[in-house]
């Protein structure tokens, strides 16, 4: 009884935070405009910052568990920082001859600044980003609520995953004292 108790306060709070969050999702709609927050704003590529993981545990009853992938975008920063200055050792000519060989040079090295330049990952951004640098605090409020919101329905499922494993062992038992109340009055006639 406990498990139902939970899983209906649970269930209660989903909802509210549902609602919550579409709230102010059209809040900020309202404040910034409604073509400002809509499915046009979505980053061409998309990864998901967050991973279900399921597991079956003994007694058949299914756990889910949340894994949040982390803000990388300070690692990705680091990892493509340019060389700024000569890139090979030695001596260089710095005369100009012809004004074609220096031409030829700023096409080589440009040709290497954009292929250092270009990160060969897709750079992992706040979805938040993708309606603007500055986004209302009701939109931040909104990716928060929706963020519990995943949580909270990973642990709904556990606990639903629970009721029905003990559910089933009850009517298991139930149905095994049936049959041995049936078999009780056989024995009791003869």
């Amino acid at each position: 009884m406990d498990q139902l108790e939970a899983l209906e306060e649970k269930r209660h709070k989903l909802n509210s935070l549902i609602e919550e969050g579409w709230f102010s999702i059209a809040k900020a709609r309202y404040s910034m405009g409604n073509k400002q927050v809509s499915a046009l704003q979505y980053a061409s590529e998309m990864e998901p910052l967050v991973y279900v993981e399921t597991s079956v545990l003994e007694g058949g009853t299914a756990e889910f568990k949340c894994e949040r992938k982390e803000n990388k975008t300070e690692e990705l920063k680091n990892n493509t920082i340019e060389d700024i200055g000569a890139k090979e050792t030695g001596l260089r000519r710095r005369i100009n001859t012809t004004q074609k060989g220096v031409k030829e040079e700023e096409q080589e090295t440009d040709a290497q600044v954009k292929t250092k330049a270009e990160p060969s990952t897709p750079e992992h951004r706040d979805p938040l980003k993708w309606f603007g640098i500055l986004v209302p605090q009701n939109l931040k409020q909104a990716q928060s609520a929706f963020k519990e919101v995943i949580t909270l329905s990973a642990e709904i499922a556990s606990l639903q995953s629970a009721i029905l494993a003990t559910r089933k062992e009850m009517q298991a038992q139930m149905e095994k004292q049936e049959k041995t109340e049936k078999t009780q009055p056989e024995i009791k006639k003869e």
